[in-house]
C-alpha cells in the first residue's frame, strides 16, 4: 500500500454508497468487491473539505449566486491542464453530465430526429436519445484484437443516410477508454460540418489520463466552437458525484440561448456547496489528482500481469483514459454466461459488456468494466479471482 493510499483509500461499507451498499439490490449479493458504478474509493483532496467546512461555519444557507472564482477557476483549470481557452460566458450550470445530454438533445432536435453516437457507449447516451423520442443511430468502432478506432466512412455514411442532427461523443471513450488524437477528432469535426451536425462532447473524463497520452478538448481540436458543445465535471476527476454539478460550455451564442430557453422551463440552479466543491478542487487539487492517475496505472498494469499470465486469452483493452478497464472475456466465457461468471464465480460487482451496446448486439458480447479506482487490494483480489474462476471452468 502506497502513501496516497494509506491516505485516502476508505472503506465505503456502511457510509451510504451506492457502489458498495447498494449490492444487495442491485447484484443480489453484498458480499462481491464492488467494482461498477464509476465513482472512487479515496476520500476527495483535502482543499475541497476544507471549502465546504468554511461554508458551512458561515451558517448562511439561502439563494446563492455562484462564487465570484467559480469561473475563474474553471477556465484557468481547462487552460493549464488541458490548453483550452474557455470564456466565462460559455460556462453554464448542469445538474450533471447525463443530464445535461439529455438537455442538449432536448434544445437541439426534435421527437423524431435522429442523432448517432460510437458504439459500445456509455449507455446514456442510448437513453436520452431514445427517451426522448429521437431514433438512435450506431456507428460501430473498429475493434482490433481489444484496439479501438474509429470507422470514419462508416460514421460519414451512416450520417447522410440518416439524415443525422446530433452526434454524441464521448472523449475519453467510456467504456474503451480511448483518449482519441487531434487527428481523429479534426476527422469527426470535418465529416459533422460537412452534413450539418452539431456535435454534443462528454469530456467528463477529461482528467484522468495515462502516462504518454494527452486529453484533447474537442473545442480545442479545430476551429469548431459554432458547432460542438461539450460537458464535464470535477465529479470523475475528484470523486465529488454526490454534488450534482457539472459544466456545460457552450461557445456559440444562438446555441447557448437554445439551452437556456430550454433549461427555463425546468428552473435549474446550481446549488453552493456543488459551486464550491468545484471551485476548490480546480483550485488546490492538482497534486491529488496526479496521485489518483498514479494509483489507477498500477492498478491497470496489476490487472493486465495477473490475466496475462493466468488467464491470457483474455483480451484486456490498453487503459489510455478514464479509470475503466475494459476487458474481453469470449475466449472462456459465452455471452448468456457473463453475469453468473461475474458475480457467483468472480464475486464481483462490475458493469456488463451488453450494457454499452444495443440490446440486439449486446447478445453476444463477453465484455466486463472494471473500475480501477480503488485499493491495489482489491484490485489484485479481483484479477485473482477471476483467474481462479477460469480455471475451475
Amino acid at each position: 500500500m502506497n502513501e496516497f493510499e494509506k491516505k485516502y483509500y476508505v472503506d465505503r461499507v456502511g457510509t451510504g454508497s451506492i457502489k458498495w451498499d447498494g449490492l444487495k439490490f442491485l447484484y443480489g449479493d453484498s458480499d462481491l468487491i464492488s467494482m461498477w458504478v464509476a465513482d472512487m474509493d479515496f476520500r476527495s483532496p483535502e482543499c475541497v473539505g476544507d471549502a465546504l467546512a468554511e461554508m458551512a461555519n458561515k451558517g448562511l444557507f439561502g439563494y446563492s449566486m455562484p462564487p465570484r472564482d467559480y469561473a475563474t477557476a474553471f477556465v484557468n483549470w481547462e487552460k493549464e491542464r488541458h490548453n483550452c481557452d474557455v470564456k466565462p460566458e460559455w460556462i453554464k450550470f448542469s445538474p450533471g453530465v447525463v443530464a445535461g445530454i439529455f438537455h442538449f438533445v432536448g434544445a437541439y432536435t426534435e421527437p423524431g430526429d435522429n442523432c448517432i453516437i460510437l458504439s459500445p457507449c456509455y449507455y446514456p447516451f442510448m437513453e436520452a436519445v431514445q427517451e426522448t423520442g429521437r431514433n438512435l443511430i450506431c456507428s460501430m468502432l473498429k475493434n482490433d484484437n481489444g484496439v479501438y478506432t474509429i470507422d470514419f466512412e462508416d460514421f460519414e455514411q451512416k450520417i447522410k443516410e440518416n439524415s443525422v442532427k446530433l452526434f454524441i461523443l464521448c472523449s475519453p471513450h467510456n467504456p474503451v477508454g480511448r483518449v482519441w488524437t487531434k487527428d481523429e477528432l479534426c476527422t469527426l469535426v470535418d465529416i459533422c460540418r460537412r452534413n450539418g451536425v452539431i456535435i454534443v462532447s462528454d469530456e467528463i473524463h477529461q482528467d484522468i489520463v495515462m502516462s504518454g497520452h494527452k486529453h484533447v478538448p474537442t473545442l480545442a481540436s479545430c476551429d469548431c466552437e459554432d458547432m460542438v458543445v461539450a460537458l464535464t465535471a470535477a465529479s470523475k476527476s475528484f470523486n465529488l458525484a454526490a454534488f450534482n454539478h457539472s459544466i456545460a460550455i457552450i461557445p456559440n451564442k444562438e446555441l447557448r440561448d437554445k439551452f437556456d430557453a430550454y433549461q427555463k422551463h425546468m428552473h435549474l440552479s446550481g446549488a453552493l456547496p456543488g459551486y464550491i466543491a468545484a471551485m476548490a478542487a480546480y483550485t488546490g487539487g492538482k497534486e491529488w489528482l496526479d496521485n489518483v492517475i498514479a494509483q489507477v496505472e498500477n492498478n491497470a498494469k496489476i490487472v493486465t500481469e495477473i490475466l496475462k499470465e493466468g488467464a491470457p486469452e483474455c483480451v484486456i483493452t490498453e487503459l489510455q483514459g478514464t479509470y475503466l478497464q475494459w476487458i474481453d472475456f469470449s475466449a472462456y466465457v459465452k455471452p448468456e454466461e457473463i453475469k453468473d461468471f461475474a458475480v457467483k464465480e468472480c464475486r464481483l460487482a462490475v458493469d456488463y459488456g451488453h450494457q454499452f451496446f444495443t440490446p440486439e448486439a449486446g447478445k453476444t458480447d463477453s465484455h466486463l468494466r472494471l473500475n480501477l479506482a480503488t485499493s491495489e487490494e482489491n484490485v489484485r483480489k479481483a484479477a485473482e479471482n477471476i483467474v481462479k474462476a477460469i480455471k475451475n471452468r
